[in-house]
């Protein structure tokens, strides 16, 4: 038994009355929806062409939203269904980020996250749907698709359909019938803050406080219209009068443009965790690299710097997981992660190597406290072990999130295991503003410091300039480089994050203040990189 849609766009009339069931069936608070209707204009006036697509989960096969959830709020029943439970989700937004289809939202009144369940409820007791039961033009098929004798299970079998980024092997389970690639691409029309409708507020949840609110009084709207209006003539020669938004809206070279569409989401992750990943590269960083000076008998530590590195590598920890907390829309339940986990899920497995890392740390501290000079050797390879697995942890939940293209890269891993090197460099060089370290130990920080930057910008340069096999990963790297972010990218994120402590560590060797400037200015520049690269990708349009 598998469950499943058909949406047949031949009768679909764009009525928002499976919107309105849906509203009212599951009492979906105003600003945020399971089910909507999204519409395109296409075509060049006057053959114009209006489309209706409904939007909703796809109750994937393979759905990722699955594989992230920390805590098995979501789940795929034995019918196909993707159910989630509420009083299991800890709101930390990883599903939002995993769906490829914008389908979950962070519901403002429970703070948990929330998405169309198929009626799940309505189900179980035999009956169907609440869109399917009220859509006026029966364009909604519901059923089992493993049936040959349900309806769905015949269109499916005679009908050519469309699904949504069949590229993401999720195996969706929702299907259009005379679909546009226009209406179903959400890259192929522009998003806007506001529709012919009228303007809707957005950015519900975490971050409503912080979002924009578009509301016009009817007298702003008459003004508004008066200021884009200019005068066209007709076939006859007559001067007309109409808005330009309408001429652009009715695809004056034939292109296509969104007239009704749900409210967008905005940044889901902000700076908390462009700061989480920051803090965990130095707490990282002060263990792998006094670890290597070790290893290689490259230095002889003294108590001085063994206990800045421990030190070190607690406060920033215990940064990390106040960090990660203050994202959760229910920081109550962030417990859950491990005392309810999926392993499936990257967070959870994050969640534990912070933990285990902290705890190791804590064990070093006693082990050189107490003099434990037969266990230290062996407390120390567990901890590198632990340490980078902590340190890169984060590039494989990235990765999960398939609905963010540009997170896929490979090269992420290395990415932040480099900036955790360099972060560690970094601090070790502004503590010895305090300790006044060994020159040995100063001229092995500057030389892995800069061969940390040399590997960094490398690593950077692959990231976006390798072939990327989606629109979506290419609008990214576009946005970086040359778009929204170009500014902060060449000029916080290389220049002052790579190049200038380059020239700083090489032309001031081992100088005090060269180092400390040089060291200051690449955790800036980590920091930029990282609010960039976790940003970027949340802006591009999932619906």
């Amino acid at each position: 038994m598998k469950y499943g849609f058909v949406i047949d766009n031949r009768k679909c009339i764009g009525c928002h009355a499976c919107t309105t069931a849906c509203k009212s069936e599951h009492e979906v608070p105003v600003g945020v929806n399971r089910t909507w209707v999204k519409q395109v204009e296409k075509g060049s006036f006057p053959d114009t062409r209006r489309l209706f697509s409904v939007m909703r989960c796809n109750h994937c096969t393979d759905a990722p939203c699955v594989s992230i959830c920390p805590t098995e709020s979501l789940y795929i029943r034995e019918d196909g269904i993707v159910d989630f439970d509420k009083d299991r989700c800890i709101g930390c937004k990883s599903c939002m980020q995993a769906c490829p289809y914008d389908a979950l939202y962070i519901d403002p009144d429970t703070h948990t996250a929330a998405k169309c369940n198929y009626c799940a409820h309505r189900i179980d007791i035999g009956l169907e749907p609440a869109c399917v039961n009220v859509c006026p033009e029966h364009a909604i098929i519901s059923g089992d698709m493993d049936d040959p004798t349900t309806e769905i299970s015949q269109l499916l079998a005679r009908q050519a359909v469309k699904t949504r980024k069949p590229e993401k092997a999720t195996q969706p389970n929702l299907f259009y019938i005379d679909a546009d690639d226009v209406s179903l691409i959400p890259t192929a029309t522009e998003t806007s803050k506001d529709n012919m409708w009228g303007s809707q507020s957005y950015g519900v949840g975490h971050y409503s406080k912080e979002a924009e609110k578009m509301a016009f009084s009817s007298g702003d709207v008459i003004s508004e219209v008066m200021r884009t209006t200019k005068v066209v003539q007709n076939e006859k020669g007559d001067d007309l009068s109409i808005p330009t938004s309408v001429e652009v809206l009715m695809g004056k070279k034939g292109g296509a443009k969104r007239v009704y569409d749900t409210p967008d989401k905005g940044i889901l992750w902000g700076w908390e965790v462009s700061g989480y990943v920051w803090t965990k590269a130095i707490s990282t960083g002060a263990f792998i690299v006094p670890f290597i000076a070790w290893s290689t008998g490259t230095v002889a530590f003294n108590n001085i710097s063994i206990w800045a590195a421990i030190i070190t590598g607690i406060l920033f920890l215990a940064l990390t997981g106040v960090l990660l907390v203050m994202d959760l829309d229910q920081p109550k339940r962030f417990a859950y992660v491990l005392l309810r986990p999926q392993w499936g899920s990257w967070l959870v497995k994050g969640g534990y190597s912070i933990t285990a890392y902290g705890g190791l740390l804590t064990l070093l501290a006693f082990a050189f406290g107490y003099g434990w000079s037969a266990a230290i050797p062996v407390i120390m390879w567990i901890t590198l072990g632990l340490a980078i697995l902590t340190s890169i942890y984060t590039a494989f939940l990235f990765a999960q999130a398939k609905g963010r293209d540009f997170w896929q890269s490979p090269a992420l891993s290395v990415h932040m295991l480099v900036h955790s090197v360099m972060a560690g460099a970094s601090s070790f060089l502004i503590i010895n503003l305090f300790s006044n370290y060994e020159s040995s130990w100063i001229s092995f920080l500057v030389y892995a410091l800069i061969t940390g930057i040399v590997i960094n910008v490398c690593t950077i340069i692959i990231e976006l300039s390798t072939t990327h096999p989606t629109n979506d990963a290419k609008m990214t790297v576009k946005m970086i480089t040359s778009g929204r972010y170009k500014n902060l990218f060449w000029f916080g994120a290389m220049i002052i994050g790579n190049i200038i402590p380059a020239l700083l560590l090489i032309f001031g060797d081992t100088d005090l203040v060269m180092t400390i400037c040089a060291s200051v200015f690449v955790l800036v520049g980590i920091y930029i990189t990282e609010h960039i690269w976790v940003e970027a990708p949340q802006r591009i349009p999932l619906s």
